[in-house]
């Protein structure tokens, strides 16, 4: 039998959950065992929950056949507990080490107790943490043992369920279960402080409290706050049952009304509209419960108290309003006003707000208004073909406006078109952002569709690399972030990179690359026209260069001499070399290309194109690597800087790892090792080809062709169903026209 039950209730997380299971794995204390309780959980954490289950026999998973909510997903971990103590961890929070160690360490000198509490630290999705509340409270209890009775104080500590390690024996025993609901932790944390003989803390920070922006529950604001109102009759009904324990219901009446003003106050909880009726609600519940005698705090909250005692709506408002003046600071109105003056400057696009947006029309956009390009483009044409009452219209450049191709319906950005544009569109598409100026209004819909995967570190997650983040304003970000309703992944990886890196309340379409389509859509003949636009000769071996991007660089000079690749290669072999959109063109790759030792491809219109014309790509760190595996040709990882680039942008992953998953194929980090590897054949040995399948399988997971049909059907046409994936063994990617 265990020492530690850790049940871990699991629910909408997969980009949380491998970092919270991963903190109680790797504890140093090792006699655990951790029950991961999947609610029914629409996205991948029941794999994951699956995947640890496999491979360590501590983890037990249970999968529930409907989502029964926290509290009972709690009850259904309990009841297949073994441990002397259970514990209850939320799957996107995580323990800090050595924290079973030390619980270990504290039972073992005093002895069983009941109850022993631990501290916490909040983690913000803003960076910023501190102490918690009930610190000073555990730091002075030392090494006490006490009931709550003889240190009243303590019923203030934290009404959670995952800052415990509770008695099994004692929790079962007195029949404790989470209600169905929200604050499902109050009641059962009171029941178990008030019922408890020992009780001990321990001074030391265990769990860190991760304060999402996005999708936590009691940040959600709607009816299911009304829920506290039923927990905590519960508990009233508990303590009505239990004489022996009249002692704690003034104290704990008090901090039922606190909890509830608390809730009250707070926007991201009750509504506006709600407010008055809640109100209504507390006042019920303290006139029900008011235990004789009772004697209101002192201080706001008795301020507050007052009001509810004597059901007078209109004074909690008026006490609500002075205290919100205090704390408001004249600035605020100036930078009100100040971003009014800047929506103004452009009275067209306020004015045509005013009207209705136009569900035929949608405006598409990639890597900030250049041409039409990348997954928009791939929508873009689907939605011609499957939502025809849809017209489109891209917004580009105004020194890119000629070079739209012909039929393809534009706007110069800023122009007077483009605001009437931007104010009536239904539909937004973009793989960047839309610029900060843009008002999403009600009715309007984003569609954020990326471009590429993540293995350098994205949005959020650039805050701890200072030289990838330099100028970026994360709160601008999340103001973008907070557009969009739909993000596209095309692997697991990429959703939960994206969950994590922006929060937000968008849904995850998990539906693949729509660009990547043309990789199982194009044939041979499609292979060998854009093979002879490039000038590529028939018979020759193209091997595309892709660098990516550095931001600890000015410029781009190739990292490797291109000229001597080109030579050792020999005429069977052409270089084709594409450098990264933010870097500027370079003399000296002109120079190579017009001595006709490579094909500068920096500029072309299509980098689709310039992959189903290559036989093998040759890249860095660049995310061309995860879309180019759906030809299943081979990948060579030139990787000179890694040390440099890992630490620098930071990476989700180990790419030069070797492990099947990770590398795409053969890796060279200096030019002599990168000449060695064609020479010798490695580029394409068995090893390569094994490392690439494994890749394939982790990366290309939703790239099957139909990527943008199943994007179009459920953005244009409110369509939960699409083409079902094809099984990787059974799509059939672009011919190789030299390797066969």
């Amino acid at each position: 039998m265990p020492r530690f039950s850790i049940v871990v209730p699991v629910f909408k997380v997969q980009g949380y959950l491998r970092e919270c299971l991963d903190s109680v794995l790797a504890q140093s204390y090792r006699d655990i065992e951790v029950i991961a309780v999947d609610d029914c959980s629409p996205d991948s954490c029941g794999a994951i929950i699956d995947e640890y289950a496999a491979r360590d026999t501590r983890v037990k998973a249970v999968h529930l056949p409907e989502n029964v909510g926290l509290g009972r997903a709690r009850n259904a971990g309990l009841q297949r507990a073994r441990g002397d103590y259970v514990l209850f961890l939320d799957s996107d929070d995580s323990y800090t080490p050595g924290l079973l160690e030390a619980l270990a360490t504290r039972l073992d000198a005093v002895g069983d107790l009941d109850i022993l509490v631990f501290d916490h630290v909040r983690t913000y999705w803003s960076g910023r943490g501190g102490r918690s509340q009930a610190a000073d409270l555990i730091e002075r209890a030392g090494t006490d043992v006490f009931r709550l009775k003889d240190r009243p104080e303590y019923v203030q500590l934290f009404l959670v369920a995952w800052n415990k390690a509770f008695r099994r024996e004692f929790f079962v025993g007195q029949g404790f279960q989470y209600a169905p609901g929200l604050y499902e932790d109050a009641p059962v944390t009171h029941m178990a402080m008030v019922t408890a003989e020992r009780i001990g803390c321990l001074n030391r920070v265990g769990v860190e409290y991760r304060q999402r922006r996005q999708g936590a529950i009691t940040k959600t604001p709607g009816r299911k706050h009304f829920d506290i109102f039923q927990q905590y009759e519960g508990l009233f009904a508990f303590l009505a049952d239990r004489p022996e324990l009249a002692w704690a219901t003034p104290m704990l009446f008090e901090r039922a009304v606190f909890h509830m003003l608390f809730a009250l106050k707070r926007p991201e909880r009750v509504r506006v509209t709600d407010r008055k009726e809640f109100f209504e609600r507390t006042a019920d519940f303290y006139a029900h419960h008011v235990p004789a005698g009772f004697t209101m705090p002192e201080g706001p909250t008795g301020v507050y108290m007052r009001t509810v005692a004597k059901r007078l709506y209109r004074a909690y408002q008026a006490a609500q309003l002075a205290a919100r003046a205090k704390t408001a600071g004249p600035n605020k109105v100036v930078r009100a006003r100040t971003r009014a003056g800047k929506r103004a400057y452009a009275g067209l696009y306020t004015l045509q707000r005013r009207r209705s947006p136009d569900p035929g029309l949608a405006v598409y956009t990639s890597y900030w208004d250049r041409l039409p390009s990348c997954n928009p483009l791939a929508v873009f044409e689907k939605a011609a073909e499957l939502a025809p009452d849809v017209h489109g219209v891209w917004v580009v450049r105004k020194e890119l406006a000629g070079r739209v191709p012909d039929g393809i319906d534009h706007v110069v950005r800023d122009s007077r078109r483009y605001w009437e544009v931007m104010a009536r569109a239904r539909y937004f598409v973009s793989n960047v952002n839309f610029p900060d100026h843009i008002v999403k209004r009600p009715g309007q819909l984003h569609l954020q569709t990326h471009h590429g995967t993540p293995l350098k570190r994205m949005g959020l997650d650039q805050r701890a690399y200072p030289a990838a983040a330099r100028g970026m304003d994360f709160d601008r970000l999340l103001e973008r972030v907070d557009r969009w309703d739909l993000s596209v992944s095309s692997n697991q990886h990429s959703t939960k990179q994206w969950e994590r890196a922006y929060p937000g309340s968008y849904e995850s379409l998990d539906a693949g690359y729509p660009r990547n389509d043309r990789y199982y859509g194009a044939g041979s003949e499609e292979v060998a026209a854009v093979r002879a636009r490039l000038g590529i000769a028939p018979g020759r071996t193209a091997l595309l260069y892709a660098p990516t991007h550095r931001d600890y660089r000015t410029g781009w000079t190739p990292s490797f001499d291109l000229a001597r690749l080109a030579k050792a290669l020999g005429d069977d072999f052409v270089l084709l070399v594409r450098t990264h959109y933010f870097d500027d063109l370079s003399p000296e790759l002109s120079d190579l290309a017009e001595q006709g030792a490579v094909l500068d491809v920096s500029r072309h219109p299509s980098v689709e194109d310039l992959c189903l014309a290559a036989d093998a790509l040759v890249a860095d760190y660049s995310s061309l690597t995860f879309d180019y595996a759906n030809l299943d040709r081979p990948i060579v990882i030139y990787a000179d800087d890694w040390e440099i680039y890992s630490q620098v942008r930071g990476v989700t992953f180990d790419l030069l790892s070797g492990r099947p998953g990770d590398t795409p194929g053969a890796v060279a980090t200096t030019e002599d090792e990168l000449v060695d590897t064609f020479r010798s054949g490695r580029w394409r040995g068995p090893e390569a080809t094994a490392l690439r399948a494994a890749f394939r399988a982790r990366f290309c997971q939703y790239d099957d062709g139909h990527a943008a049909e199943r994007v179009v059907r459920r953005f244009f046409l409110g369509q939960n169903a699409g083409p079902a994936v094809v099984p990787l063994e059974n799509r059939t990617p672009a011919p190789s026209p030299a390797l066969g």
